[in-house]
């Protein structure tokens, strides 16, 4: 159930903003079966790919993939 202050991460704003949606939901779909272990590629490969994408973006999807449920909530704010 998600409360009304539960509010998109400001960098899923702005990767919807941008038309990256699609390409979040992707590497959701990707590194989501690697839970734990998909979180620490993510934060392992974060200076190279901070190049590309922001840090701050890096670091949530991390965290999410590491939280129980953390996956579920970044696909509703995608899908708002």
């Amino acid at each position: 159930m998600r409360h009304e202050t539960d509010e998109a991460p400001q960098w899923v704003t702005q990767a919807r903003a941008r038309g990256l949606g699609p390409a979040l939901g992707l590497a959701l779909d990707l590194l989501e079966p690697l839970g734990p272990l998909g979180a620490q590629l993510v934060w392992i490969a974060q200076p190279a790919l901070g190049l590309l994408v922001g840090r701050a973006a890096l670091g949530g999807l991390a965290r999410a993939l590491e939280e129980p449920g953390g996956v579920e909530r970044l696909r509703a704010h995608l899908e708002e």
